[in-house]
C-alpha cells in the first residue's frame, strides 16, 4: 500500500464525532441565507460588519473586473502587481499608521511567510497556546523552536523568556540581547532538563521540531549557518528584525489579537511591555479585531492604544470584517522589503485578483466611516449575553462578536448544532483538534446586520436545547 488506510481513518473520525462536512450555501453571504435548499439564519460567519454583499463593494468589484479583468495573471514579482493592489496597500498602511503594507492571498499564507522570513532553524518563537494554526505552523515550518505559553499567561511567558536568557548566558555566546547563539552545536549536548537542548528530530519530549511543550525550561535556539534568505542586514536593525550583536536573529513573540475560537483579547499591553523589555519583536495577528475594535475599526492594537513602536509587526485579514478576501502585513519599510525578498508564500503564488483589491478599498472606506456597524455589534453582544445568561448557558468571557457556548464533548456540540439547524438556525459545532479536548463548543458569531428578531430566534432555539446544555457543569 502506497499510503495509510484512509478509509479506517475516516471511519475513526466519524465514530469520534469529529468528521467535517461542507455545506451548500445557495444565497449570497449574510445573516439570511439558503442552506441545502432551506432558509436559515446564520450565526457562524465572520462577516462581522455585514459588508460582504454591500452594493458599493459589489459595484467596486464589478468596475475592477471591467478595468483589470478577472485574474491577475501572475505573481506580484512577475507581472501581477497592479494599481489596485498598490493603492490598497497604501491605504491600509495609512489607516494603521504604518510605513508600508503588503498584500497576501490569505491570512494563513501571510503568517507562514512572516515567521519563515523572520525566524530560522532553532530560533525561539514564543506563542500563546490558543494561537491560530497558521502562527503555529509558521514556526514549525521554519523549524524554529516553538514555545507555547498557557493562554494569556504573561507570567509564564516571562519565565520562558528568562529560561532562554539563562540558557544563553550559560552558553557564553555573549549576545547583547541575551537570545542569540553562535552555532547549533553548542546546544546539541545540552542537559536532559532541556536547558538549551537542540533536538532537530523532536525525539526528546518537549523539544525539537513539532514540539508543543508548554514547559518553562529549555529553549534550544540560534543557528550560526542561516541562509541568505533569513540573514539580517545591518540596515534592518529596527524593532522589526532586532538582530543581536553577532548578527543572528533573536526570539519572536506571536499572538492573536482576538482569539478566533474564544473571542477574548490577548493581554497586548503586557505583551508589548515584555517584548520591549526583552528586546524581542511582537507579532499580532489581528484577523478578528480589524474592523471591529478601535477607532474607525483599526483593531485590537488601537483598542489598547498601542502604536507601531509597541507592536512592530501586524497581520490582518480582509475576508472577515471587511467582507472581501485576502490578507496583509503592515510594518516598517525594512520589514516589508524583507518579506518581498524572502517570504515564499508571497513570492511563489499568483497575486490576488485586482478586482478584489478594488472591492476592498470600497469596504475599507465603509468600515471607517460607518460607525453604526460597530455600535450595532456592541448592542447585539450585550443583548445576546444577557439572554444567554438568563438561560444558564455556559458562555465564555468574550466582549467581541465571537460568543462561544461551551458544550464539552464533540458529541454534545454536534447534537446542539443539529438541533439548532432543525429550527432554521446555523451555528457551527467547533470540535477538536480546532479546540482542546473537552472544550467543544458552539461558536456563535454576530453580524451588524442581524435584527432583533434574528437574535430572539436564536435565543428561543437555544432555550429548547436539552436541559443539560444550560448547566455550566455539563460542559466539563
Amino acid at each position: 500500500m502506497l499510503y495509510r488506510d484512509l478509509t479506517s481513518e475516516l471511519e475513526r473520525r466519524r465514530a469520534a464525532h469529529l468528521y467535517r462536512q461542507r455545506r451548500r450555501i445557495e444565497a449570497a453571504p449574510g445573516p439570511h441565507l439558503t442552506l441545502d435548499g432551506r432558509p436559515a439564519i446564520a450565526f457562524c460567519t465572520n462577516d462581522y460588519l455585514g459588508l460582504a454583499r454591500h452594493p458599493e463593494v459589489i459595484a467596486a468589484c464589478q468596475r475592477g473586473v471591467e478595468t483589470y479583468g478577472v485574474g491577475s495573471g501572475s505573481a506580484h514579482l512577475v507581472a501581477g502587481h497592479g494599481p489596485a493592489h498598490q493603492a490598497l496597500e497604501e491605504e491600509l498602511a495609512d489607516f494603521l499608521g504604518r510605513e508600508r503594507a503588503l498584500l497576501f492571498s490569505t491570512g494563513y499564507m501571510a503568517n507562514l511567510g512572516l515567521i519563515q522570513a523572520l525566524a530560522g532553524p532553532g530560533d525561539p518563537v514564543f506563542e500563546d497556546r490558543l494561537n491560530h494554526a497558521s502562527l503555529i505552523d509558521g514556526a514549525l515550518l521554519a523549524r524554529a523552536r516553538l514555545r507555547r505559553y498557557p493562554h494569556g499567561d504573561v507570567a509564564a511567558l516571562l519565565r520562558q523568556l528568562a529560561a532562554c536568557a539563562h540558557a544563553e548566558s550559560e552558553s557564553g555566546s555573549g549576545s547583547s540581547s541575551g537570545f542569540g547563539c553562535e552555532s547549533r552545536s553548542e546546544f546539541v549536548s545540552g542537559s536532559e532538563s532541556g536547558s538549551g537542548f537542540w533536538c532537530e528530530s523532536g525525539s526528546e519530549p518537549g523539544f525539537g521540531f513539532g514540539s508543543e511543550s508548554g514547559s518553562e525550561s529549555g529553549c534550544g535556539f540560534g543557528s550560526g549557518s542561516r541562509s541568505d534568505a533569513r540573514s539580517r542586514s545591518a540596515s534592518g536593525s529596527g524593532p522589526d528584525t532586532a538582530p543581536t550583536a553577532t548578527g543572528h536573529s533573536v526570539a519572536l513573540i506571536a499572538t492573536d489579537g482576538v482569539f478566533s475560537m474564544d473571542g477574548d483579547l490577548a493581554p497586548l499591553p503586557e505583551l508589548a511591555a515584555i517584548a520591549r523589555a526583552a528586546g524581542v519583536p511582537l507579532l499580532v495577528d489581528d484577523a478578528h479585531g480589524l474592523g471591529v475594535l478601535g477607532r474607525e475599526g483599526r483593531g485590537s492594537l488601537d483598542h489598547f492604544g498601542l502604536d507601531a513602536v509597541a507592536v512592530p509587526i501586524l497581520m490582518g485579514t480582509l475576508g472577515k470584517a471587511l467582507g472581501t478576501f485576502g490578507a496583509f502585513v503592515a510594518g516598517s519599510e525594512d520589514l516589508i522589503e524583507t518579506l518581498i525578498q524572502t517570504a515564499r508564500p508571497y513570492i511563489y503564488t499568483t497575486a490576488p485578483p485586482p478586482a478584489l483589491a478594488a472591492a476592498t478599498r470600497a469596504s475599507l472606506a465603509l468600515a471607517r466611516r460607518e460607525e453604526w456597524r460597530r455600535e450595532r455589534l456592541r448592542e447585539l453582544i450585550q443583548t445576546f449575553r444577557q439572554g444567554a445568561a438568563q438561560l444558564g448557558l455556559p458562555l465564555m468571557p468574550s466582549t467581541t462578536p465571537i460568543q462561544p457556548i461551551l458544550a464539552g464533548s464533540a458529541e454534545r456540540a454536534l447534537a446542539w448544532s443539529q438541533a439548532l439547524e432543525a429550527r432554521g438556525i446555523l451555528v457551527t459545532a467547533i470540535r477538536p483538534p480546532t479546540v482542546p479536548e473537552g472544550s467543544a463548543r458552539l461558536r456563535v458569531t454576530l453580524c451588524a446586520l442581524h435584527t432583533d428578531q434574528d437574535l430572539d430566534c436564536l435565543l428561543a432555539a437555544l432555550a429548547e436545547l436539552p436541559k443539560g446544555a444550560r448547566d455550566p457543569g455539563a460542559a466539563a
